[in-house]
């Protein structure tokens, strides 16, 4: 209700030492509107009016969950509350797999819709990662937890939220693989935490801990998300903002706006709609898991965390238990999983005995050794999922590979060598001349090429501490000045090719100009200055000096879309214009002194004789071109402001997808402003030119535009700065020019990039993460980059 809202808001306000006028300017929610919801007059407040005022006031998470409640005429509740077991009673066995939607505060249609669509989303992607990885060729690896030791966990007593005075007894936790959704959902908390040694099959559990609670999830329940967190810095960004931005970058469609300004992933992060599965805490950068755990206990979000034992254990102790979470530790492997699994997925052959498979030497071993003796590197080594995926590859899949020689101690005397054989050996046997394509026509590589090409792509995630292989910032370390030069130096040469290629001839046959080649070839060049010059201005201003790496756009262009009107449009279109409008400005005086030296070394053209002559005609045309061209781009910019409308909920999430739909997002969006360009400059000259000769009054020579002179000016810039546009201030103009074309040159990478990418992502090289590629695990990445660095 209304006035329960108000009441909770104005002390909020209070508490931050905020009045009304200040809580507006920081939020962007009118005063009046504060006035008014403090009140409790008008109607209720909107969800993305609470969002904006929970994040001005920097509220906890509690506090914003009992805003959102009171906002919708509800108190505040938990968001799963659970009945307090007795003192000598087990905690409840039966618990709905997801929060009850009716505890969830309500949504307008359009966000549940968002949420249903996610939830299909991921589900889809996630049934096809698991197809590609073979998790269920033949059955999937029996990976089992057992309960951590206790001083990793809280108390029962707030795992299982009992009040005060009522003590309750542990849970058992202990499952297997596909109990994981059951094992969850028996915690009242609803937080879990999953630990195991590198590759012990977290990854894996947390796919089908996803798909079994999508398998059960009714329609306006939370949607379970995994997020890599390893990428989060929680000294910069809060957990919230941090989880909202992943999202709109794996999902562009929910950074369109809800009702009420807000976007959608906003939106379901507040109403508790997305559950965050956060894997990879030990990939967090060295020094940040203590705030990274100290941010995670100030919000009581329903969570699954998974993390390497050794990391997480230095955090516990460090800071403190995670709070009112259960965590569990994943076992190893042993020697009758190995033999009930290996054997079905090697081919029979024909033995002395009868039938049987290349791995029942190495069966035995283990069996009859009992982890000791020759085998028992190879039984240490075999203990996590990981490696066993890697030596079924190796040598299940491979006919030339004999099993057996893993027993070998003089070739492999420690477990370590072990497994740097079978990472040594992974991408060899995967690019042994089979295509991954389903029909069998996919792309034939050189296996010691793609070993070199993957291992830059590893190093290159190694020096910036990631494992996120994004498309836009592929390319090794660039210096600001290379940036500038290279990216200057291409719009330059990309203008001059348009001047040679469009305005000379079209200038021959439209304006009677006589062609001389040397003139020719100093105008496309001064030309490439004009156009070049304000971009490299622009892009050292609003790029290179903040260190900014271009995104890409999670808009798409409609020239008729009411969902484009949303909230800081405005300002959105007066930064544009502002922008726009210097560039042009600076474009328009470099022009005038390029039109002039063209002048000069032109037989066919006259300059004036005197001095006094000559600094007029400079003034009359520096007043000319930069009020014409600052006019121009300026609203030309802002015209491509107003015509970027939110991405659909239905886009593409795979890295190839954003990829081909930002390529056309682009070349729409530059065609339609290399038109408008050319339009507003070729009428534009009009007024420009009648309101110089009014400002300089009489003078000795004539200022004059032609439309037709005007249009194929307008033209020739239309297009050199759509081309600017591209290259300097777009991400797939950045990976054009920095991977596509840089990389391919040096020879760190192939011509056919996304090939490259696509094709390992398909051998198991490579997995998808939301929009973004990584290497299949860790340890690969990591052996990669360490064999390129030493190759190197």
């Amino acid at each position: 209700m209304a006035d329960r809202f108000g009441v909770l808001l104005r002390d909020a306000r209070r508490r931050a030492g905020l009045t009304q006028d200040e809580l507006a300017a920081r939020s962007g929610v009118g005063v009046r509107t504060i006035r008014r919801l403090e009140t409790g007059s008008g109607t209720d407040p909107r969800i993305g009016t609470v969002t904006l005022l929970a994040d001005a006031l920097d509220v906890t998470q509690d506090e914003r969950r009992g805003l959102l409640a009171a906002a919708d005429g509800k108190h505040p509740q938990p968001p799963e509350p659970e009945p307090a077991p007795a003192a000598t009673a087990e905690p409840p066995e039966q618990v709905p797999l997801n929060p009850v939607p009716s505890a969830l505060p309500a949504v307008p249609p359009e966000v549940s819709e968002a949420a249903d669509n996610l939830a299909r989303v991921i589900a889809a992607r996630l049934r096809r990662e698991e197809e590609l990885r073979r998790v269920h060729d033949p059955f999937p690896l029996p990976v089992r937890w057992r309960q951590a030791p206790e001083g990793l966990a809280d108390h029962w007593d707030n795992i299982c939220r009992v009040p005060a005075g009522v003590t309750a007894r542990p849970l058992d936790l202990a499952g297997e693989v596909g109990d994981v959704a059951a094992a969850y959902r028996r915690v009242p908390s609803r937080r879990l935490v999953v630990l195991g040694r590198a590759g012990s099959g977290k990854t894996v559990l947390t796919l089908r801990f996803v798909l079994d609670t999508l398998a059960a999830r009714t329609p306006g329940a939370a949607v379970p998300v995994i997020f890599n967190i390893g990428s989060w810095d929680p000294t910069r960004t809060p957990l919230r903002t941090w989880l909202v931005e992943m999202l709109q970058r794996d999902h562009p469609g929910l950074a369109a706006a809800a009702p009420g300004g807000a976007t959608l992933a906003a939106v379901l992060v507040d109403t508790g709609r997305i559950l965050p599965v956060l894997d990879g805490f030990d990939e967090i950068a060295e020094g940040l898991h203590r705030p990274a755990l100290e941010t995670l206990n100030s919000v009581s979000m329903p969570l699954l965390l998974t993390s390497r034992f050794d990391e997480y254990e230095r955090a516990v102790t460090v800071v403190d238990v995670l709070t009112s979470a259960a965590v569990v530790e994943l076992t190893d492997l042993t020697p009758d999983d190995l033999a009930g699994y290996l054997p079905r997925t090697a081919r029979r052959v024909t033995t002395g005995d009868g039938n049987g498979t290349a791995w029942d030497t190495v069966i035995s071993a283990l069996r009859e050794d009992g982890g000791s003796g020759a085998s028992a590197n190879l039984a240490a080594a075999l203990k996590t999922p990981l490696m066993v995926g890697l030596a079924r590859t190796v040598y299940s899949d491979s006919r030339d590979r004999d099993p057996a020689e893993l027993l070998n101690t003089t070739r492999f005397p420690t477990r370590e060598a072990i497994e740097d054989h079978l990472l040594d050996t992974f991408v060899p046997t995967v690019y042994g001349g089979q295509s991954a394509s389903p029909d069998g026509q996919g792309q034939s590589w050189d296996v010691g090429r793609v070993r070199r090409w993957l291992g830059f792509l590893a190093d290159d995630l190694d020096r910036r501490g990631t494992g996120d292989l994004e498309w836009w910032r592929i390319g090794g370390p660039v210096s600001r000045s290379s940036r500038v030069l290279l990216a200057t130096g291409t719009i330059i040469l990309a203008t001059a090719l348009v001047h040679w290629l469009f305005f000379t001839p079209v200038a021959g046959l439209v304006l009677g100009i006589p062609l001389y080649w040397d003139v020719v070839l100093v105008d496309g060049l001064l030309t490439g200055l004009v156009i070049g010059l304000p971009f490299a201005l622009l892009y050292v201003l609003m790029v290179v000096r903040k260190d900014r790496v271009l995104e890409p756009a999670r808009v798409r262009v409609r020239l008729f879309d009411r969902s484009s009107l949303r909230p800081g449009l405005r300002r959105k279109i007066i930064t544009r214009f502002a922008a726009g409008a210097l560039g042009g400005a600076v474009a328009g005086v470099v022009y005038t002194f390029g039109n002039l030296l063209v002048r000069a070394l032109a037989p066919y053209l006259q300059i004036a004789s005197d001095a006094d002559t000559l600094v007029q005609a400079i003034v009359g045309d520096a007043l000319t071109f930069t009020a014409v061209f600052g006019l121009a781009c300026g609203v030309v910019l802002a015209l491509a402001a107003a015509l970027e409308a939110p991405a659909n909920l239905t886009t593409a999430t795979s890295p190839g997808d954003l990829l081909a739909a930002n390529r056309t997002t682009v070349l729409r969006l530059a065609a339609t402003l290399a038109l408008a360009l050319a339009l507003t400059i070729t009428f534009a000259g009009f007024p420009v030119t009648g309101a110089v000769k009014a400002l300089l009054g009489s003078l000795p020579f004539d200022i004059n535009w032609y439309a037709s002179g005007g249009l194929t000016v307008g033209l020739t810039g239309g297009l050199s700065a759509a081309t600017g546009y591209i290259i300097a201030f777009t991400a797939w103009g950045h990976w054009l020019l920095f991977t596509r074309l840089r990389l391919p040159l040096s020879g760190k990478l192939p011509w056919a990039i996304g090939t490259l990418l696509d094709d390992a992502y398909r051998r198991g090289v490579l997995r998808q993460s939301g929009a973004v590629y990584q290497f299949r695990h860790a340890r690969l990445q990591e052996h990669l980059a360490k064999s390129y660095r030493t190759g190197r």
